[in-house]
């Protein structure tokens, strides 16, 4: 199968893992300019499976299908987790959080939620 090599200019998220599914969106700029419609800006593509991940130098290669139209530098790229292997949820007995504004304007915290079941007696 080809494979595609993408070379990003910021850091790479430490999240991404091999095995993890790349994407990519255009942009709507991207898509007026192409002539297309806005709604194909909207689109997500599936580039395939990361087969290989430089953190230091921003490189990510993934398998790509011939079909598969490359994405462009103005792309946004994404990455999506394989549900099968990522089921998990927080682990640990204790948690602290602390919540604070440094601004000087007004802010307002709409939700706080949490995750929690007894492990064990």
């Amino acid at each position: 199968m080809p494979s595609v090599t993408l070379d990003f200019s910021i850091q790479i998220n430490e999240s991404v893992q091999i095995g993890d599914t790349l994407y990519y969106a255009n942009t709507q700029d991207e898509a007026l300019e192409n002539g297309e419609d806005q709604a194909f800006s909207n689109t997500i593509v599936e580039i395939g499976v990361i087969t290989a991940i430089n953190y230091i130098t921003g490189v990510i290669t993934a398998n790509i299908l011939n079909s598969t139209a490359l994405p462009t530098t103005s792309s946004f790229i994404l990455f999506g987790k394989d549900n099968r292997v990522n089921m998990t949820s927080l682990l640990g007995y204790y948690a602290e959080v602390e919540f604070s504004n440094n601004s000087v304007n007004k802010a307002e915290l709409f939700s706080v939620g949490s995750e929690i079941f007894e492990s064990s007696k």
